[in-house]
């Protein structure tokens, strides 16, 4: 057997080889195994550097912060606009909520704070009326304006149900909460993504074996000591490029020289995906409390605080409305009008704590997590791989460079051992 250029070639001294082999075997028995060392070792290196550190570790601009955390504002948009383009329409989940069930559940926190806040005011912008009012008479105002509580609320619900957009920005609400919580954007991608992370780390050692096993040869053809690096370096690059094309590609069932047939594994697990996914967007992101929260506190909740004003003073004007010139005449118009600014401040400052009485039934009405298994079922596969995608695409060859050299550099340790 002949290897060379042209006519000039040079006889492979097989028995050379083989007696080579005998004397330095555990050289050469190395060499796949260090090579599927370094696969594995080089893709559990790319895996933690995506999550881990949370927050950047160096000293000036040398260090490291984990890709994902590092990219926390832009993972979280990504992963949120196709939250809320494709899994979750807000009007359509709000509409679940039945207004009438919502006030069975929330009358007495209701009947309770309207009973405080209206002895409250009247104490306050008319003590001496209020104090000589016979009790029957007091029973009577609070009985009328409690009654007007549930009717206000059950308005609002209706109102907000139609127009929840006008009050609530899903998805600034989502990217808020991840971005403040770097380590809660990690669990939504590591947890979604765990058997292909397990995947990408075991992929290396079988794909490390298959080239040691070529580096063996040319490394037996050629004792060039460069060998051991470059091929260290390959399986650091190749073995990551490769693994991390697996997990998504094919998007469907392909066969593969009619003898094995693969889908990317991602696209494989949709089902079970789409019930960690719905799990975690459920418990962590889209709970009652952080929704309310971001209708409190978000970028339009100056509407719901006005609707709110509005309704108040309303209703005071409408409980008042016989005696209005008289109330007005007794505390003053400037003070008609401050005591309306006032009861409806109050209403707003009781939200919070009204609003946990209907965190049990909200959380069942809302269904957030089926609705996401449910939606993520009906996504095309490249919408689907979007779900996890945006997490390695920008970055991707960072993780696959440095794997690079991770194996360059133990392929030269390698020489080292192996020449000295």
């Amino acid at each position: 057997m002949l290897v060379g250029d042209g006519e000039r070639g040079e006889r492979v001294d097989w028995q050379g080889l083989l007696a080579d082999f005998g004397t330095h075997w555990h050289v050469y028995l190395s060499m796949p195994l260090i090579a599927a060392a370094i696969g594995y070792v080089t893709k559990r290196a790319a895996i933690e550097m995506m999550f881990q550190p949370l927050e950047f570790v160096g000293v000036g601009v040398v260090g490291w912060q984990g890709v994902i955390p590092r990219n926390a504002h832009r993972m979280a948009n990504v992963a949120m606009e196709l939250m809320t383009t494709n899994l979750i329409k807000p009007k359509e989940i709000f509409a679940r909520l039945d207004p009438k069930q919502v006030i069975a559940e929330l009358r007495e926190p209701i009947e309770q704070a309207v009973d405080e806040i209206t002895r409250d005011l009247l104490a306050r912008y008319q003590p001496n009326l209020w104090e000589l009012m016979p009790q029957q008479a007091q029973r009577l105002i609070l009985a009328r304006v409690q009654a007007e509580g549930p009717r206000i609320v059950e308005k609002l619900m209706r109102d907000l149900a139609e127009n929840i957009d006008d009050v609530l920005d899903v998805k600034d609400m989502a990217v808020r909460s991840l971005v403040r919580d770097k380590a809660m954007l990690n669990r939504l991608i590591r947890d979604t993504a765990q058997p292909e992370m397990r995947f990408i780390a075991h992929s290396g050692i079988w794909f490390g074996l298959a080239i040691g096993l070529i580096q063996v040869v040319a490394w037996a053809l050629t004792k060039n000591p460069w060998i051991m690096p470059i091929f260290g370096g390959i399986t650091g690059w190749l073995t990551d490029w490769l693994a991390l094309k697996m997990i998504f590609l094919p998007r469907a069932p392909k066969r593969f020289l009619g003898l094995v047939t693969w889908q990317g594994m991602f696209q494989k697990r949709r089902m079970e995906v789409a019930r960690d996914y719905g799990d975690l967007i459920a418990t962590e992101i889209m709970t009652v409390a952080n929704v309310m929260e971001a209708v409190l506190t978000g970028p339009k909740s100056d509407r719901l605080y006005a609707k709110i004003h509005r309704e108040v003073q309303r209703a005071i004007d409408t409980q008042a409305s016989l005696a209005k010139p008289f109330v007005v005449a007794a505390v003053g118009s400037r003070r008609y009008q401050e005591m309306k600014q006032e009861a409806a401040r109050a209403a707003i400052e009781r939200i919070p704590d009204t609003i946990r009485h209907i965190e049990g039934y909200a959380t069942g009405a809302l269904d957030i997590r089926n609705t996401i298994i449910r939606q993520i079922q009906q996504l095309t596969p490249l919408q689907y791989e979007g779900l996890l995608r945006p997490a390695f695409r920008q970055d991707e060859w960072k993780l696959i460079a440095v794997g690079a050299i991770i194996g360059f550099l133990v392929g030269e340790l390698q020489v080292l051992v192996v020449l000295h």
